[in-house]
């Protein structure tokens, strides 16, 4: 991304697109009772509630009855179905891995067989996104936590500890190509996640091949623990790669969301907050909601002059419902240079 005089100037930024996460699948509700929603009206409530606060993207999991992390696809549909009804401008995020929880005490964090989460894109009603990791990485979510982060929590046990600290994302290239082609073929926004720069240059790669053709909608992810780590250097290296066209959010984990998001703020990127990222206010003096989260961060927007993206504003800046008919189509909207010609763009796989 290119950054002009007059770039951190609010005027000259599209307003801000805050994501909410508010179902925190690695907590079990005694985590945090007060924000936990587990029967299916107060999981669409929480939605209702982030989006009066000013969230306009709802990355969503769902809970059974018991607060376990659902895998079934029935559960998210009735979600979803709930919150287009609820809340029918919201940008419905469905998170990729579908529930990355451990089924039981001592059981291993991991996500499902390729083929169940090739069904996201048979969702109905179908979500606007759904995300998109590319390339197998350590997700050691655990890494950058501090033992204050997690103390009296199910993640502070040793059984949990062990499972999320092993976590491993599997996401090979007959996965992800399979698993763009089937979401965009359902009119599906892939919403990818990149944790380092190598994912990213992967998906321009896939871009490049013809693989993909649609905006290239991502988010940064600097947790640590195999993805990129939440400073300002990896921030800026990470943006020198991004074009101009590009729509990208900042995420973070526990007390670095907030400082990662005022630095994406101030660069006219979008953000995410909600206790699926993080628990606590900064002093860690109490457990902060997805809502106070989101409503911490619309104050700190208007601090900076920046706007607050309405539901139209978010859906147009997120290029929802867009694809593209060929690939030269794509990298010019991306902001991509055009392929050279006569090269091989890519891998090419067989």
């Amino acid at each position: 991304m290119n950054f002009l005089d007059g770039s951190l100037f609010p005027e000259n930024q599209d307003p801000l697109v805050i994501t909410a996460a508010p179902y925190g699948p690695e907590w079990i509700p005694a985590d945090f009772p007060e924000d936990i929603p587990v029967t299916m009206e107060a999981q669409i409530q929480k939605a209702v509630d982030c989006y009066n606060a000013g969230a306009t993207v709802l990355h969503l999991h769902v809970r059974e009855l018991d607060g376990s992390g659902s895998k079934r696809l029935s559960m998210f549909n009735e979600l979803i179905a709930g919150v287009r009804k609820a809340v029918p401008g919201m940008i419905i995020q469905v998170g990729g891995s579908i529930s990355f929880a451990p089924e039981s005490e001592g059981a291993a964090a991991k996500w499902l067989s390729d083929d169940t989460r090739h069904m996201l894109a048979d969702l109905d009603p179908k979500p606007d996104q759904v995300t998109v990791t590319v390339n197998t990485s350590q997700m050691n979510v655990l890494e950058q936590m501090e033992a204050a982060d997690i103390a009296g929590t199910s993640l502070a046990t040793p059984q949990v500890f062990r499972a999320y600290t092993e976590m491993v994302v599997p996401s090979t290239p007959s996965f992800f190509e399979e698993h763009v082609r089937r979401l965009t073929k359902a009119g599906i926004q892939s919403a990818f996640q990149f944790y380092n720069i190598n994912s990213f240059e992967t998906v321009e790669r896939l871009i490049r091949r013809g693989v993909y053709r649609g905006p290239l909608v991502c988010n940064w992810v600097a947790i640590g623990g195999g993805m990129d780590q939440p400073t300002p250097y990896s921030l800026t290296h990470f943006l020198r790669a991004m074009p101009d066209g590009a729509v990208l959010t900042v995420e973070s984990s526990m007390r670095n969301v907030l400082p990662i998001n005022m630095m994406g703020i101030a660069m006219g990127l979008h953000v995410r907050c909600g206790i699926e990222d993080n628990l606590w206010n900064q002093a860690r003096t109490e457990k902060m909601s997805t809502v106070k989260q989101v409503e911490q961060l619309v104050r700190i927007a208007r601090e900076f002059g920046r706007p607050v993206a309405t539901a139209p504003q978010a859906r147009a800046i997120s290029k929802i419902g867009v694809f593209y008919d060929t690939v030269e189509e794509t990298l010019a909207e991306c902001g991509f240079a055009p392929n050279p010609k006569g090269r091989q763009q890519g891998f090419l796989r067989k």
